[in-house]
């Protein structure tokens, strides 16, 4: 059986071409699916259980999608609601839901998904040996648990698939893995394991996989043996190039996927272009685990945060920027050391060069292009916002005329903006990277169904 899903855009709340979505419209989709969001943006959103993306923008575009649900008589799902998928955030697009079925005239049957974890209940499965590290995870005691603010587990396709037995016109799911929204009516309709996931993962944003990423829109196909995608804008194209490379796409290895339940390997598929733009997939493996096992995300906070601003100009200084700061940093220790009797560990103070390894810092590979400004970042982090912002006014005259050496004139820099430092709050940090073991795929999950009637 033929499985047809369309995927207006990468993330709700970022545009998409609107004639390219009623183009995939009249090509009779059986599911619209769309993602709310990620950690791409960092622990923040999760931290503080809220959307990256403005209820506006989210508004307008799930108003779109509504009325194309409407038209198309099909299920309209969501994953990762408002970014980070907590509770809040479901709500929030719950919230929004509502208001436009009255305004459209809508009456609906809506699924809540909610990924969101108990603390205690986490703390018990880490007591247990059910919560195992993946690389590079934060350092876990039993201790951790009781300083996280949020923490949410990803659903995968048999979450979603719950939620489609309900018969919900609109499923509003909290943390997925992002191709968990489209894997899962392919899966429970008998496509090919391999092609569902392989599939997903490349339309997982939209025409990120085309020759127009922009337009946001494209329509899959599964079935028995592979995957068809295509872009539904007239200027868009899948090509095989763009489309393999898809796995590359925020993922470690460009041939392995790792999902709830077990992983997807890429090494066998093959791509064929076919007219008309569009692309037809085959050859990719599903290996199911032993074990069921979804990822956990949580957020701590990591102290309180104030930053500063200033760029340098002067040649001599722009040169020898990484030595300055250097110096500025070492200085500035002694000083707050000294007047605020704080230790080393009471506090951070990190220096970043913008136009100067920034991004990468150490890991950085390309030859400097020869800047003549370099704009410098000071983040200062303690153990409250005063203590943080203390800090700041302490480091404010050095930050505007540390000199190189002790024998030359006092320089002056330029802060872009006064006061010179901004306070940023509190700093959240990621509390979680590990994967939890379910007895079964809703253990860790609920499923809240409701209708909305509008006469």
């Amino acid at each position: 059986m033929q499985t047809r899903i369309l995927v207006p855009t990468g993330v709700l709340g970022m545009g998409f071409d609107q004639a390219a979505l009623e183009a995939g419209i009249k090509r009779a989709p059986d599911a619209i699916c769309v993602d709310g969001g990620s950690t791409d943006s960092g622990p923040f959103y999760l931290g503080t259980a809220t959307s990256k993306y403005a209820r506006s923008t989210s508004k307008a575009d799930w108003r779109r999608l509504m009325l194309a649900r409407q038209q198309a008589s099909v299920p309209l799902i969501i994953g990762s609601c408002g970014t980070c998928g907590a509770d809040a955030t479901v709500d929030w697009m719950y919230e929004i839901t509502c208001e436009l079925a009255e305004e459209l005239g809508q009456s609906l049957i809506i699924a809540r998904l909610y990924s969101e974890q108990d603390l205690s209940n986490l703390k018990i499965a880490f007591d247990t040996g059910r919560i195992t590290a993946l690389p590079a995870a934060p350092d876990l005691t039993a201790a951790s648990f009781t300083s996280m603010s949020h923490a949410v587990a990803l659903a995968g396709a048999e979450q979603i698939g719950a939620a489609l037995d309900s018969g919900a016109d609109i499923i509003l799911a909290g943390r997925t893995t992002d191709t968990a929204t489209i894997a899962a009516l392919p899966l429970k309709r008998g496509a090919h394991n391999g092609a569902a996931w392989h599939g997903a993962k490349v339309a997982e944003c939209g025409a990120f996989c085309s020759t127009h990423p922009g337009t946001g829109v494209v329509l899959v196909d599964f079935d028995e043996t592979g995957f068809t995608i295509e872009a539904m804008a007239k200027e868009a194209s899948c090509t095989p190039d763009s489309v393999s490379a898809h796995m590359l796409y925020e993922n470690v290895d460009p041939f392995i996927l790792y999902e709830p339940g077990g992983h997807l390997d890429v090494t066998a598929a093959r791509y064929q272009a076919l007219p008309r733009g569009r692309v037809r997939v085959e050859g990719a493996i599903w290996h199911p685990t032993e074990h069921y096992c979804v990822k956990l995300e949580a957020t701590t906070i990591g102290g309180y945060q104030t930053s500063m601003m200033a760029i340098l100009r002067d040649g001599r200084y722009v040169e020898k920027a990484a030595h300055w700061a250097e110096s500025l940093v070492s200085f500035c220790h002694q000083k707050i050391q000294s007047s605020m009797l704080l230790l080393p560990q009471d506090y951070s103070l990190e220096c970043r060069l913008i136009g100067l390894n920034a991004a990468l810092g150490d890991l950085e590979t390309s030859a400097s292009a020869g800047a003549h400004e370099i704009g410098v970042l000071v983040m200062i982090t303690a153990k409250n916002q005063e203590t943080a912002t203390d800090i700041s006014k302490i480091i404010n005259p050095y930050l505007l005329h540390h000199p190189l050496s002790a024998s030359e004139d006092l320089p002056t820099f330029a802060f872009p903006y006064s006061p010179a430092h901004s306070e940023r709050g509190i700093l959240h940090e990621f509390a979680l990277n590990h994967v939890l073991e379910l007895e079964s795929p809703m253990a860790a999950f609920r499923l809240n169904i409701s209708e909305i009637c509008v006469e």
